[in-house]
């Protein structure tokens, strides 16, 4: 009985030692940037918002088509 037990034992610590120091399979430890933190994307929205604004033309919002007409189906 006392053999069953050094053996849990030892398995317990041979998984706590490979987690410890084992390879990393996990997500990488890196900063992720999504858009909105990504100064070249921000820089792009900005560029393209203010030649918008030049041009006096203003994009549909998101599910229109743009024009003063409903949609029909």
């Amino acid at each position: 009985m006392i053999y069953v037990l050094a053996l849990i034992g030892l398995v317990v610590v041979a998984v706590l030692l490979w987690k410890s120091f084992g390879p990393e399979t996990g997500a990488p430890r890196g900063r992720v940037t999504g858009p909105d933190d990504d100064p070249e994307f921000l820089w792009r929205m900005g560029r393209d918002a203010a030649r918008d604004r030049r041009r006096g033309t203003d994009r549909p919002e998101a599910g229109t088509t743009g024009t003063d007409r409903p949609e029909t189906d």
